[in-house]
């Protein structure tokens, strides 16, 4: 395994991240606990979790992906060992089952950590993230900012930070996180953060693959001068990177398959047809696509931790092993002749 630092923190954290949020879905509390032993196992020591888990999301579900990693959590040793993320909800009306009126208040906030805390059995956990925005903005898929001047949302940035500091001198949080954020929303948080004397933010969580490099655009830049590194997310496309579905190897019961009417992102025919690309670029040299897409973000500077996850012990398997894989200077060509023509399909 290979480890990095977690921004400006003494924090290593592993290359590959396991994503949990197939946990309490797609798996069971068996299989949950079967990966996270294979993943620490395996040099793993960085666990990425929501409070809104498992995906999709249900409210008969939501809450067992952290409660899973709680049973295993308990009554292991090992627990300073390891680095644990999880994050806060942000509005959506459809989620009003989690809290009515979803919002980043300062009671929300600490309803929403005391309940993971709960649920995760653990007194601290190691990265505390705003899963999205409050703010109308550009993040699931939108690429083309549009202002609405109208939006009721007033800046509060520095309350969040100020609470998140609270969280840190009770001994709740190490450190603080941002996720589906903008160029504009992680400068501003550097702002309030320098200015105010409060924590930084030491990590961003956005999409990142293949088929979506939205984030070279304009936060990969900030991400290494401010070193605040990427963790990301949707590394395989919901599994459509892995090219079993161009090469007739998917299921009834695999997720593009079984929510592709939920989470249409990565099923458009522009999409298919880029992957097709990749496949072949992957074919042509005798490499696994799953690792072959996985390896690309691997090497980015940019990165601070890979969130892979996985419904069966062959596919996290494999996708562990992708540290192992270097992607030479010709095959980076290819694939960038491949992403200059399709350009972000799956935003």
């Amino acid at each position: 395994m290979k480890y990095g630092k977690l921004g400006t923190t003494d924090v290593e954290v592993s290359k590959i991240c396991l994503g949990t949020m197939t946990f309490g879905q797609q798996n069971s509390e068996e299989e949950a606990h079967e990966q996270l032993n294979y993943a620490v196992d395996q040099g793993i020591n960085f666990i990425d979790t929501a409070e809104l888990y498992a995906i999709p999301t249900r409210a008969e579900t939501q809450g067992l992906t952290e409660q899973y990693i709680g049973t295993w959590l308990k009554g292991r040793s090992d627990r300073d060992q390891l680095i644990l993320a999880t994050k806060i909800t942000g509005p959506n009306p459809a989620l009003s089952y989690i809290r009515p009126h979803l919002a980043f208040t300062p009671d929300q906030l600490k309803e929403a950590l005391n309940n993971s805390l709960r649920r995760l059995q653990t007194e601290y956990v190691d990265l505390y993230q705003l899963h999205w925005p409050e703010r109308k903005t550009n993040f699931f898929g939108r690429l083309n900012y549009q202002h609405v001047a109208d939006d009721p949302w007033q800046d509060n940035f520095a309350e969040i930070l100020e609470v998140m500091q609270g969280f840190i001198v009770e001994g709740k949080v190490r450190h603080v996180g941002i996720s589906n954020e903008t160029p504009w929303g992680m400068m501003h948080f550097l702002e309030m953060s320098a200015a105010r004397g409060l924590p930084r933010i030491a990590s961003i969580q956005n999409p990142y693959s293949l088929v979506n490099r939205s984030f070279e655009v304009g936060l990969a830049e900030m991400a290494i001068r401010e070193k605040v590194g990427l963790l990301a997310y949707s590394p395989m496309a919901f599994g459509l990177l892995s090219g079993k579905y161009h090469k007739g190897m998917d299921k009834a019961d695999n997720r593009i398959n079984a929510y592709g009417d939920r989470m249409t992102r990565y099923s458009s025919d522009h999409t298919f047809t880029a992957v097709q690309k990749y496949v072949e670029i992957a074919d042509r040299h005798g490499l696994s696509m799953a690792q072959m897409s996985l390896a690309f973000i691997n090497q980015q500077p940019f990165l601070t931790s890979n969130i892979i996850g996985a419904t069966s012990m062959d596919q996290l398997k494999e996708n562990i092993a992708s540290i192992d894989v270097e992607l030479s200077s010709d095959i980076l060509k290819e694939i960038n002749e491949v992403s200059n023509v399709f350009s972000n399909p799956a935003p």
